[in-house]
């Protein structure tokens, strides 16, 4: 290769000028979640296969799920299903062409956070 001389210009200069787009972070935040729930679900399965084996495993299993950490766990799982679908949606919509304008767009990605903590909530306090 050439040597080239870059002076004292910056390797990636659009990395100190980028602003991260809410529905950039949306998307990532959709497949955090969804592997997340991935998480989730194993430890889901994991208390049903405890249920199945014998008391003593059940005991384990189900103490870890319904302790605090597992308190935490299940809601933010909770708030992942919420988060997930809400998104899901959101693509639905994207996917028929509508409100893909960045206004509607961005509108969207607040409707799936705040509608996603609305229905945690909702759930939580009904069941």
């Amino acid at each position: 290769m050439a040597d080239v001389n870059r002076g004292d210009r910056p390797l990636s200069p659009h990395i100190s000028i980028y602003r991260p787009q809410l529905t950039s972070m949306t998307s990532i935040l959709t497949r955090i979640t969804g592997n997340a729930l991935m998480i989730t679900m194993l430890l889901i399965v994991w208390w049903f296969l405890a249920a199945a084996t014998s008391p003593d495993a059940f005991d384990t299993a189900n103490g870890v799920l319904t302790s605090w950490f597992g308190d935490i766990v299940m809601v933010l799982s909770l708030w992942g299903i919420w988060y997930h679908t809400l998104a899901g949606i959101r693509h639905l919509i994207w996917d028929t062409g509508s409100m893909l304008e960045i206004g509607k767009a961005e509108m969207l990605g607040w409707i799936c956070i705040g509608g996603s903590v609305v229905l945690t909530i909702l759930t939580i306090i009904i069941v």
